[in-house]
């Protein structure tokens, strides 16, 4: 997630993933007005391909379409926040299943590299340089391994979208929640080594619902 042209991107993608990026991490805040003239500047996209970009952010949840009024970046509540966590609960969970039940020496793979990734990133984030993106990153992918195996790519992609909401409410909250989160990283991740779905389930629901309080708690999202 680097403020740059990634390979084979358009210029439409490249402002795309730029916006979507600043939504999610609070450079742009829920509520604000997107005023075109304004983007066009900051992002270096015609009007045009801004009204393109914004009609998919639109449909992606990210933003609100206003009529002749024009865009405004999507409010929070503690009602949403709520929504998404079960929602992401329930996908996650029934992708956890299917994916330990299938999983072969690759996907293990793939989740004891990604672990590794995240918890190396975790240990810097009680700095006053945590690298917020980088921990979403980290994050992201981890969990996206641990599903990997559940033999659904539409699944893995309402996955991926619903996490990416959820997300930026913790972004909001600024809250991360300290040691307790590597705690339950590093248990999902032998859960997914011993097949252990159960032990999962219940790890990923205690991780899921404590970061809705702690975000809850911290008063940013009133």
């Amino acid at each position: 997630m680097l403020d740059r042209p990634e390979d084979g991107e358009t210029i439409s993608d490249d402002g795309y993933r730029r916006i979507r990026t600043d939504i999610i991490f609070g450079k742009l805040r829920p509520g604000h007005k997107l005023r075109l003239e304004a983007l066009k500047e900051d992002y270096g996209v015609s009007v045009s391909t801004l009204r393109e970009i914004l009609s998919r952010l639109a449909s992606d949840g990210f933003v609100v379409a206003e009529g002749r009024r024009g865009f405004e970046v999507t409010p929070v509540s503690a009602e949403d926040l709520k929504e998404l966590a079960a929602l992401r609960l329930l996908l996650e969970s029934h992708a956890m299943e299917q994916s330990f039940a299938i999983g072969d020496m690759e996907w293990e793979g793939r989740v004891v590299c990604a672990h590794h990734k995240l918890a190396a990133t975790e240990r810097g984030m009680s700095s006053k340089k945590s690298n917020q993106q980088l921990w979403k990153h980290y994050d992201g992918e981890f969990h996206q391994a641990l599903i990997s195996s559940c033999g659904s790519r539409a699944l893995m992609q309402a996955h991926a979208a619903v996490f990416d909401k959820y997300f930026r409410y913790l972004i909001l909250a600024l809250s991360y929640r300290g040691e307790i989160v590597p705690r339950q990283h590093q248990q999902l991740m032998e859960s997914a080594l011993k097949r252990d779905a159960t032990r999962a389930k219940i790890v990923l629901t205690a991780h899921i619902n404590e970061c809705v309080d702690h975000a809850l708690a911290s008063g940013q999202l009133r």
